[in-house]
């Protein structure tokens, strides 16, 4: 892991805020889901029913090979070469390269570039490991989006759903008063009493 500076002042604050946002819950979907869909568990001998918590949850993603398995069942061919290095001196980038080629498939797979997370992220656990498990649930909800059978993850994705009037119906809209302006159709408070009327006598 790199040695990075500690934040001070705002930086400190933001990583702070983002590291609280780790849930053990989203954490526990997103791993059941992962290991349904892949059909092997994430921690060979872990309790599938605890959580594994944020250190071990990372150490099990960090060198991208389970995440290229996981877009290649959802969607074969997507990454074309895992590298399986177990050691070496070129292992780190290995693991980055794996790492890059998962968020390049996820994109094309439909997952909004907000929704992804930089490799620094889970590789050094910057920024906290909340941005990787909210990227996996995305990638969850575009799975569900494209037709894939096995195990859902979240939510279904809303489709977007223009809609297209006619020239008719627009400009048959326009001749409306909407009710903002203070139109109501005539009525008015005339005659209308509240309560009993104050008596004015000289």
């Amino acid at each position: 892991m790199a040695n990075r500076p500690v934040g001070y002042g705002l930086t400190s604050e933001v990583h702070r805020r983002i590291n609280l946002k780790y849930s053990l819950e989203l954490e526990q979907e997103a791993r059941q889901w992962i290991e349904e869909v892949l059909g092997k568990p994430l921690v060979a001998g872990a309790d599938p029913h605890t959580p594994l918590g944020e250190e071990r949850f990372q150490a099990a993603l960090k060198d991208g090979v389970l995440l290229c398995e996981l877009i290649n069942t959802l969607k074969p061919g997507s990454v074309k070469k895992i590298h399986r290095v177990e050691s070496g001196s070129f292992k780190q980038f290995r693991d980055m390269e794996n790492i890059d080629n998962f968020l390049k498939a996820i994109e094309s797979y439909g997952v909004a570039v907000t929704d992804k997370f930089g490799t620094a992220n889970l590789t050094d656990r910057n920024n906290g490991m909340a941005i990787v498990l909210n990227c996996i649930h995305a990638v969850g909800r575009s799975a569900q989006k494209n037709g894939f059978s096995g195990p859902t993850l979240g939510p279904k994705e809303s489709k977007h759903n223009p809609r297209n009037f006619d020239q008719e119906t627009l400009q048959a809209g326009q001749t409306l008063i909407g009710l903002q302006y203070g139109y109501t159709q005539g009525a008015s408070q005339k005659g209308m009493n509240f309560g009993k009327t104050r008596s004015i006598t000289d």
